[in-house]
């Protein structure tokens, strides 16, 4: 895999399937249509941008250990084990302080990775503000569950911004952290696993992987929604309601979900190449949404799946972003003084990023109509809209 030495960005790993894994990675300035963000030139003073619903934010951790499953990438580690993050709508005025954006080990291991010359102490990325709160008490109610799956050697904490604002408009969110497939997972005992196959992406193949994580989020969905959940917070959840979105390989890994668990009921692809292919039938009539950069549309893996996707389905990209868009990516990269390669600022595309993403579970898991995603908005310019 080429690593560039003053990038957090991942490169492509095969031209032939197009994949870009990490374009760029940097901060632009805020936008005027983008709520305001605090100044990033250090640790104390870096916030993510404000949720956009109307709920405050909690937010548990959980270990999850499959035992009947031994670790795909390194089995002499033992059972597979899962770090997940539970964000959900809390109660006004309870909790603890806000959650940690990732442990320091994580933000050193993504530095090591992705910008060994960067001499940026890894406490200016862990130390990122967020707006969740540590185990606040629930919201009444029962909401959607929304699973979040992020790129291949991106640790979860880099959806952050997209799982505080979908828990915000009133989803249960799970975000997924899949060890040894990135830069480094902190367990609870303290130890932070290495990404171990970081090099291997090519010889692996995208579409294992991609099969891999829907194993996990299967197991993720058995301990948060059986008889005895692994969540104290649990009976929030809405079984009936569930969707799955990812970025990158976590997108593909949405799709490749939702071929083998009936429970996913709507998945997003956020940028990922289609290494594990939709069934030729299609995903049983469940809708799907493909979301990217203007690259995407010279992506034959995304005109196959297209193709093949037989339910309700929606081919949108965003002129000006690149890969890292998507996410909280170029917000780390201008937290490091790397430069920004896409046009679009980071205000502006995570704000698109949320509205689609958002609406598309909405209509689909809530049952609200979605004018927005019925055509092109005159308000997102950016966004073009491909129907069937």
């Amino acid at each position: 895999m080429n690593r560039s030495p003053n990038s957090l960005r991942l490169s492509a790993l095969a031209a032939s399937v197009v994949l870009v894994l990490g374009p760029a990675l940097a901060l632009p300035a805020v936008a005027a249509e983008a709520a305001p963000v605090a100044s990033v030139t250090s640790a104390a003073s870096a916030q993510l941008p404000r949720p956009t619903g109307p709920h405050p934010v909690g937010r548990s951790t959980l270990h999850l250990v499959d035992r009947d499953r031994p670790d795909p990438w390194v089995p002499s580690a033992g059972p597979r084990q899962l770090m997940v993050s539970m964000y959900y709508p809390a109660r006004p005025g309870t909790g603890g302080p806000t959650a940690p954006y990732m442990t320091t080990e994580e933000a050193r291991h993504l530095i090591e990775l992705r910008a060994p010359d960067v001499t940026v102490p890894p406490e200016v990325i862990s130390g990122v503000r967020t707006w969740a709160h540590t185990d606040a008490r629930p919201a009444r109610g029962r909401f959607p569950l929304v699973v979040l799956s992020p790129g291949f050697t991106f640790p979860r904490a880099t959806l952050t911004g997209l799982a505080e604002d979908l828990a915000s408009r009133g989803y249960a969110v799970a975000l997924v952290d899949h060890p040894y497939e990135n830069a480094g997972t902190t367990l609870p005992d303290g130890r932070t696993l290495p990404c171990a196959i970081c090099d291997d992406f090519s010889t692996i193949g995208g579409d294992a992987v991609a099969e891999s994580r829907a194993r996990d989020v299967s197991f993720v969905l058995d301990r948060l929604t059986g008889r005895h959940p692994a969540w104290r917070y649990a009976r929030v959840i809405d079984a009936r309601r569930i969707g799955m979105a990812g970025h990158s390989i976590g997108g593909n890994s949405a799709a490749a979900t939702m071929a083998g668990d009936a429970r996913v009921r709507a998945g997003v692809n956020m940028d990922g190449t289609f290494f594990s292919k939709v069934p030729e039938g299609g995903l049983d009539g469940r809708p799907f949404l493909m979301f990217g950069a203007e690259a995407r549309q010279g992506d034959e893996s995304w005109h196959r799946t297209w193709a093949d996707l037989d339910g309700w389905k929606r081919w949108m990209t965003v002129a000006g972003t690149d890969h890292g868009s998507f996410t909280d990516v170029p917000l780390l990269a201008d937290l490091v003084g790397i430069p920004d390669t896409a046009q679009v600022p980071y205000e502006r595309s995570l704000a698109l990023t949320r509205a689609y993403v958002a609406a598309f579970f909405d209509l689909h898991l809530k049952g609200a109509p979605q004018p927005l995603l019925d055509g092109p908005s005159p308000d997102n310019p950016e966004v073009s809209v491909r129907l069937p």
